[in-house]
């Protein structure tokens, strides 16, 4: 180690459920090699993405700021982003070689955003010269294109997919990641951020994969009480982000996206099994986490943007480096975000954590400090697959309250009671006073924003399209921050 400062790895994966690993307690999927991080490491089975969908989520996590905070808190595309700070600028000004593989999404694509090294699926730059993406680089070594099964981005279908494993986007991001890590300067100590682009669809893993789970006993789909009104009946579009899907379909849908999971898994056990040869694993400090989850048929809803935990809860584990005096076999109690990443990371490598940061550092909790904590995380989303599903909610991981602008719907579970959200407590008069409690929290966690949302003291029904947030927030489309 060239220095006391430890390496850093972030590792991402997309779309990625937080129940969906083996340390969760998933019945099906298999995660040894994330498992075994918390032997030398740290759970947070209560984390959440802020606001659950790819760029609103990326831009919390590079910057530590709220959804509000940086101005989209919602997807849309082709919106510039220059933050006054971000994690990869900060350790890159600290002496930190600052590296990517994967996916970034963010906008203009190839920005470095104080990356010094990229390899990006959408396009690659790797030291300082542009040269192919991955599908140029797939067609370099067959003439089968990654794509050619025909299945979208966003659909629930799922086959195993028609390359051999060594060609598969998935191993094709470590093998850039170990090409960074065998290349980088061996005085500096290292950031580098793998950024998978699985499990989101298509769900296309290997053969070999698919074959783990293709005759396993899969959960059942959670269906709440109150979910009747998504069960649209088929026949659904290939893409359908709401509806009811076959028993069949169902569990081919799981089989993909387990699979996919467990294919990432393994691809981290050979990434640290390289990074031992390369004489880093033992002074790395490494954590994963995924930008947002994917409700996988759960109360008749697909892909993310909801606030149910299939969408907003993520997985959130660290894996320290050896010798550190931080209490390893750690499972945390406290709420945590994306928005803790970026100062925790900073915290970690003794690099000041900038004043536009909102979120925390989790190192005082590594080291066992009683400190005070948040008591409930806030996550957002403007409209998405339909104006009326654009969401606000609040949770502490033990209880969870939702609320719809559009509509003044509301939502309330027992998460400790009932993990899986079948019942919704919004209209039990018994829990009526609980629930004023929370909507008078979301009505203070909103207050001040200039959105209609909320006077302070009460929510306000009302429909705000996400274009209010960028042209009034703190941030703009001039990309002018006003802090």
């Amino acid at each position: 180690m060239p220095t006391d400062r430890p390496n850093v790895l972030l590792i991402t994966t997309d779309q990625q459920r937080g129940d969906c690993l083996g340390l969760a307690g998933h019945p099906a999927v298999m995660t040894p090699n994330l498992d075994s991080w918390l032997d030398n490491g740290a759970y947070f089975p209560r984390a959440y993405t802020e606001s659950p969908s790819c760029i609103p989520a990326r831009r919390t996590l590079i910057t530590g700021m709220t959804p509000f905070g940086h101005g989209l808190p919602g997807y849309q595309d082709l919106i510039p982003f220059s933050p006054p700070n971000t994690m990869m600028e900060e350790l890159r000004g600290a002496g930190y070689q600052t590296m990517c593989s994967g996916k970034m999404h963010f906008s203009p694509q190839r920005k470095a955003h104080g990356f010094e090294r990229m390899v990006l699926h959408e396009g690659m730059q790797r030291f300082g010269d542009y040269v192919d993406d991955y599908e140029d680089w797939l067609a370099k070594q067959t003439r089968v294109r990654e794509r050619q099964h025909g299945m979208d981005s966003n659909s629930w279908m799922a086959r195993p997919s028609h390359l051999p494993e060594e060609l598969h986007n998935t191993t094709w991001m470590v093998d850039q990641a170990i090409e960074l890590l065998r290349r980088r300067d061996p005085t500096r100590p290292f950031f580098l951020w793998l950024s998978f682009l699985r499990p989101h669809a298509p769900l296309d893993p290997p053969q070999v994969y698919w074959d783990m789970y293709a005759a396993a006993g899969l959960p059942d789909p959670a269906l709440g009480e109150w979910s009747m009104g998504h069960a649209v009946p088929p026949p659904l579009g290939p893409n359908a982000w709401e509806g009811y899907v076959t028993p069949r379909d169902q569990r081919r849908a799981q089989i993909g996206y387990y699979a996919c999971i467990t294919q990432i898994d393994h691809q981290i056990g050979r990434l640290f099994e390289e990074m031992g040869r390369l004489g880093c694993a033992n002074d790395t400090f490494s954590m994963l986490t995924s930008d947002h989850g994917e409700m996988l048929g759960d109360h008749h809803l697909w892909r993310k943007s909801y606030a149910y935990e299939g969408s907003a809860r993520v997985p959130f584990v660290a894996r320290f480096p050896r010798g550190s005096e931080w209490q390893a076999g750690a499972v945390a109690s406290e709420v945590a975000g994306l928005q803790d990443v970026m100062p925790t990371v900073l915290d970690v490598a003794g690099v000041p954590i900038p004043d536009t940061v909102e979120g925390r550092s989790l190192v005082p909790l590594f080291r066992g400090e009683d400190v005070e904590w948040r008591p409930h995380i806030h996550g957002e989303h403007s409209e998405c697959y339909s104006p009326d599903n654009a969401m606000q909610f609040l949770t502490d991981g033990k209880r969870k309250y939702v609320w719809f602008p559009p509509t003044g719907e509301e939502h309330f579970f027992d998460l400790e009671a009932d993990p899986n959200e079948l019942h919704d407590l919004a209209r039990v008069a018994d829990r009526a006073d609980e629930v004023d409690a929370w909507r008078r929290r979301l009505a203070t966690q909103l207050s001040g924003r200039g959105d209609g949302l909320s006077d302070g003291e009460r929510l306000a029904q009302v429909s705000v399209d996400l274009d209010h947030y960028v042209e009034s927030g703190p941030y703009n489309r001039d990309d002018a921050w006003q802090r």
